[in-house]
């Protein structure tokens, strides 16, 4: 049984959680980081010696890096569900799993750390206005692919659209004044109805 270490509310432990949702996996996740610490932890350090989350032990086989590990539970559990079968379709919903750690997060990132963990006296407006505007740019970026498909991997929800709506659904909830994309709105409504989606994240507390 899969084991996933790490708190519900975070991005990257979403991403697991979503896709062993959407297959219907039976697992066990234990709180841990963030305001359940335990994360610098000798046990947990043993394991993750990044001392962040998630981990996904799975008998005597532990892995981390979120997106590793979604690629890992796509592959052993969702071919032809998340992970897409065609070999060319499958780079591609890797190429947009880089994308999200190499391009959108460090854009996200001192949206979310300005608005949500910096309290209001402390934050830096000119950095976070910055940080929208690097955002928006990804998703005008997204918005372009999905107007040629309805995924941003042909026209079947896969692992590539798992990381990227994280991204989205986080920079929707923070800028609520944001241009409208219509593809992105089209795409992010169909990911809103997914049942593991909802479990998952939208019935998550945001901090």
């Amino acid at each position: 049984m899969l084991k996933i270490w790490g708190r519900a509310n975070s991005l990257n432990v979403q991403k697991l959680m979503w896709a062993i949702g959407e297959l219907d996996l039976p697992h066990e996740r234990i709180d841990i980081g963030g305001q359940f610490g335990g994360n610098h932890e000798p046990p947990y350090l043993a394991m993750n010696p990044n001392g962040v989350v998630p981990t996904l032990v799975e008998d005597d086989f532990i892995l981390w890096e979120s997106n590793s590990c979604l690629r890992y539970i796509a592959s052993k559990y969702g071919p032809g569900r998340l992970e897409p079968i065609d070999l060319r379709a499958r780079a591609n919903a890797g190429r947009w799993h880089d994308w999200q750690l190499s391009t959108a997060m460090p854009a996200l990132f001192p949206l979310f750390w300005g608005l949500v963990r910096t309290a209001p006296d402390d934050r830096d407006h000119v950095a976070i206005d910055a940080a929208r505007k690097k955002t928006e740019g990804c998703m005008r970026i997204i918005d372009s692919y999905l107007g040629h498909s309805a995924y941003l991997v042909g026209d079947d929800f896969s692992m590539a659209d798992i990381p990227v709506a994280l991204v989205a659904y986080r920079y929707r909830l923070l800028s609520p004044d944001r241009p409208e994309m219509a593809n992105v709105d089209r795409w992010y409504g169909e990911i809103e109805r997914r049942t593991a989606y909802r479990q998952h994240v939208l019935e998550v507390p945001f901090v």
